[in-house]
């Protein structure tokens, strides 16, 4: 298997939004979105949004999964912040080391920021994914508006 890791295109729009549906539906995942906001999120992850990056994985010209990352500074540690907000891989594909690649990628292109993501308690194999990549729990809760 040779997975690329590319930036998501314009060309891109109709599967993931078929994947983002996909995982918005599945426990991963706390809300259900709408295709509103999939069409925003993916609108601003291929027009050069200086706050959201979308990336593909593929191989042979089929989509594997994608994964957004959105950009901001954190006060607490003093730099840059990249929120993995959204990182999918269709199940055909899983457990082929396409999220530690992806994740190894965005260490490489941001080497000094501070990394943060959700993930639900009952997806351990997520978690095990995240720990390998040296990922640790934060001792408090987020909260929303």
């Amino acid at each position: 298997m040779s997975t690329i890791i590319r930036n998501m295109t314009v060309n891109d729009k109709e599967q993931v939004m078929e994947m983002m549906k996909t995982f918005y539906a599945s426990p991963a995942v706390w809300s259900n979105g709408s295709e509103e906001i999939f069409a925003a999120d993916i609108e601003n992850c291929v027009n050069d949004s200086p706050y959201l990056e979308g990336y593909i994985f593929e191989d042979a010209g089929e989509l594997q999964g994608y994964a957004m990352l959105a950009k901001s500074f954190s006060t607490e540690f003093g730099k840059q912040c990249i929120w993995i907000e959204d990182l999918y891989i269709n199940d055909r594909y899983r457990g082929l080391g396409i999220g530690s690649r992806f994740l190894d990628t965005i260490r490489e292109k941001y080497p000094n920021a501070i990394f943060r993501l959700e993930v639900e308690d009952d997806n351990e194999r997520a978690i095990r994914v995240y720990e390998k990549s040296g990922f640790t729990f934060l001792p408090y809760r987020e909260m929303k508006r």
